[in-house]
């Protein structure tokens, strides 16, 4: 619960410490003396949203501090998400507010994202304000009211979780299908070039070995001429120089018969013969490297062909094969996607089916919700003198959304016998306000939130339906911790802790107090607000005898 709030240069509010106690707390003051400041200040400090217009004029900053003890499971589940301490079952959210706009949050002390308060914020504290009476006029929020009112919603968790994977299983094969005609394009090209190139089959570095190939064949009749015509100068010829050098041994061989020191001459003679003939075996091998006409043709065919392909990719032979390799793998790739549309389309009709199916088991359990629903509320707008009103629920179904298949429409019945019309077209403002009383009273049955706050509640009613909203308020303190902003009696009376608000006005300043009232004090405020500057003796006897009455069970 929601034990004290501090505010310091907030508005109009220079420095107030307001304790707040378990049970019905009541504000009142008179109008424009500052009440929805408090409103304000305890938003602000569960992460709403801030303006710097709320910092005191002449100030530097807003801070407002609250402290609340004891905390819920939730709330010490969310502190230590976010690494705070719970071991003193206490939370001190703070929030400043700068005068040029900025704003920083603190927990227990230490520095904590506004994101953390707002994630508090939502666990501790529920605030209805008259704008809240909207709900009632939107349809649209009709069916979030209704699940609510529900103490088991784990139905509708599990058909959102599969709603979301449908949605993505869709998302999905929505992108496949937008990029399968691009992909068969794709793959009619790469099957193209793993065709041509795979009936090429070109191999490692062969367009340059072709090239080579090629062009030792253009020159191999020049070379073959050249190497006989050696061959035959060498050896072959009837003047060859090896048949020469074999006569010139036999001479001076006979030379080395009378001059012996010629010997050596002689052997290196018969060497060079021996050098004359190795080399010309050499020769002659060039002398026999044509190609037929019908081999150089299709050298020069495969020459053409692994070029002019290697020219149209753009590459090489070694290119040429690693192209082949891509698209190998790309269109298996593409094929796997094939694979993943037909499996993804699969998967889709089942989830969609299972999805139906869960939406169908979540409108029968809404319907029953509805009866229910619709009877409580009756219930409590019987005791809040509206007898006649009846409500009922309309739900109907469509197609599937994230929250199921059905629409849901709060429609009311103002006399017996009258059918029931869309609640804008029959409900004033006092009854709206009424009606959202029945509402937070019959939801606050299942709703684990320890502080509700109601600013301004009593708006368009007086008498006896006045009173039957402060004994509301009265009976749901009994299980929450209420604070009320009133200006009428008959709800302040209910209270049990009563504060008052105050604008006090100089030549230069305003300022607002807020002060917690004793008997004497309270009894003086309510006959204020019966009867404004009248403090007669007999007001005052009026306004102690309906506290008195109000305490009465």
């Amino acid at each position: 619960m929601l034990r004290e709030l501090s505010i310091e240069n907030l508005a109009v509010i220079e420095s107030a410490v307001i304790p707040l106690e378990q049970g019905f707390n009541a504000f009142t003051g008179e109008t424009g003396a500052g009440k929805s400041i408090l409103i304000h200040g305890i938003q602000a400090v569960l992460g709403q949203r801030t303006s710097k217009d709320l910092v005191r004029t002449g100030c530097k900053k807003a801070v407002i501090t609250a402290v609340f003890a004891p905390l819920s499971p939730e709330a010490k589940a969310i502190l230590e998400e976010y690494g705070f301490s719970t071991e003193d079952d206490e939370l001190f959210p703070t929030r400043e507010i700068s005068a040029d706009g900025g704003s920083t949050g603190r927990v227990n002390g230490k520095s904590a994202p506004v994101a953390l308060l707002r994630a508090l914020g939502e666990t501790l504290v529920n605030i209805h304000g008259q704008h809240d009476n909207q709900i009632l006029l939107r349809p649209e929020r009709h069916l979030d009211v209704l699940d609510s009112f529900g103490d088991d919603n784990s139905l509708l968790h599990i058909y959102q979780t599969e709603f979301q994977q449908l949605q993505a299983c869709a998302r999905t094969l929505n992108q496949l299908k937008k990029a399968e005609q691009e992909k068969m394009q794709r793959l009619q090209q790469l099957q193209e070039t793993i065709e041509e190139i795979g009936e090429l089959d070109p191999q490692p570095q062969e367009d340059v070995q072709l090239e080579a190939k090629f062009q030792a064949a253009s020159r191999a009749e020049d070379t073959a001429e050249l190497a006989g015509n050696v061959c035959r100068m060498l050896t072959d010829g009837e003047e060859n120089l090896s048949d020469a050098l074999a006569l010139a041994c036999e001479q001076l061989a006979r030379l080395t018969s009378a001059e012996p020191e010629a010997e050596p001459l002689l052997e290196r003679l018969k060497a060079l013969n021996i050098e004359l003939r190795d080399i010309a075996d050499d020769v002659s091998d060039y002398a026999g490297g044509q190609l037929s006409p019908a081999e150089f043709q299709k050298l020069n065919d495969r020459r053409n062909a692994v070029n002019s392909t290697a020219l149209r990719y753009h590459t090489d032979a070694d290119g040429l094969r690693q192209i082949y390799e891509d698209a190998v793998r790309e269109v298996s790739a593409i094929e796997s996607d094939s694979n993943r549309l037909r499996t993804l389309t699969e998967e889709r009709t089942e989830r969609l089916h299972r999805v139906t199916e869960l939406a169908r088991q979540l409108t029968a359990h809404r319907q029953k919700l509805a009866a229910e629903f619709a009877r409580r509320v009756g219930e409590e707008l019987t005791y809040l003198n509206m007898p006649r009103v009846q409500l009922s629920v309309d739900l109907t179904q469509g197609k599937l959304t994230p929250n199921g298949m059905d629409h849901a429409e709060f429609l009311i019945s103002a006399n017996p016998g009258e059918p029931p019309k869309p609640i804008a077209q029959i409900a004033s403002g006092g009854e709206l306000s009424r009606m959202m009383l029945a509402l937070k009273a019959v939801l606050a049955e299942r709703d684990a939130i320890p502080t509700l706050i109601f600013d301004e509640i009593d708006t368009g009613v007086s008498g006896k339906a006045a009173q039957k909203i402060g004994r509301k308020l009265r009976d749901l303190s009994m299980h929450h911790q209420v604070i009320c902003v009133t200006h009428l009696a008959q709800l302040a009376t209910q209270a049990n802790h009563h504060l008052l608000i105050e604008k006090h006005s100089t030549d230069t300043a305003t300022s607002t107090e807020v002060t917690v009232l004793d008997r004497d004090a309270r009894i003086r405020e309510i006959a204020r607000i019966m009867g404004g500057d009248d403090d007669s003796a007999l007001l005052l006897q009026t306004a102690e005898a309906a506290l008195d009455a109000a305490r009465k069970p």
